[in-house]
């Protein structure tokens, strides 16, 4: 479709790394922390700030993980997608991450259309039967976004998680191979 721009998943590459160092550590309260399990990263003492040859230096000697890709927007990173086997290993769970860092890029599809890219590559990529993906509540945005790619609410568990002064529901969503 003309005028839509392209979004792919593909493995970090070092031209992607000012723009997770800026997200991860540059900032110093960054929109997506509010978004993204933010009762883990309340309370927590902030970190010290790392200068970005550090970051750069740490992340190119770890190699780059087949559960994590880059969501690209044109060719730009704009955020990554996670993905981890649930145990026992090789029983057919995989739990999905996703996580764009500027709010400029939200409430546009991008998110949902990462999500459909990351779950079909998922379950070509692995033994996946059943991908689930957790978040609360409060974050309607991702279960819309799960919901628009075949995910179906599975667990509620009410009033787990302690947010901003209020209590959230833990939501996890789930999604069947076929």
């Amino acid at each position: 479709m003309p005028g839509t721009p392209d979004l792919a998943l593909r493995e970090r590459r070092p031209d992607d790394l000012p723009t997770f160092w800026r997200w991860m550590h540059a900032e110093p309260d960054p929109e997506w922390k509010r978004w993204d399990a933010p009762y883990f990263h309340a309370g927590q003492p902030p970190r010290e700030p790392l200068a970005f040859e550090a970051y750069r230096e740490q992340t190119l000697v770890r190699p780059v993980s087949p559960d994590l890709r880059v969501i690209a927007l044109d060719g730009v990173c704009i955020g990554q997608v996670s993905r981890a086997e649930e145990a026992p290993a090789g029983g057919g769970w995989w739990d999905l991450g996703i996580l764009i860092f500027d709010p400029g890029h939200w409430g546009g599809g991008l998110g949902t259309r990462a999500l459909d890219l990351w779950a079909a590559a998922t379950l070509a990529e692995t033994d996946a039967h059943v991908l689930t993906l957790t978040t609360w509540g409060g974050n309607e945005r991702m279960i819309r976004a799960a919901a628009r790619v075949g995910f179906h609410e599975c667990a509620r568990i009410p009033q787990a998680r302690a947010w901003a002064g209020q209590r959230w529901d833990s939501v996890k969503l789930a999604r069947l191979r076929g």
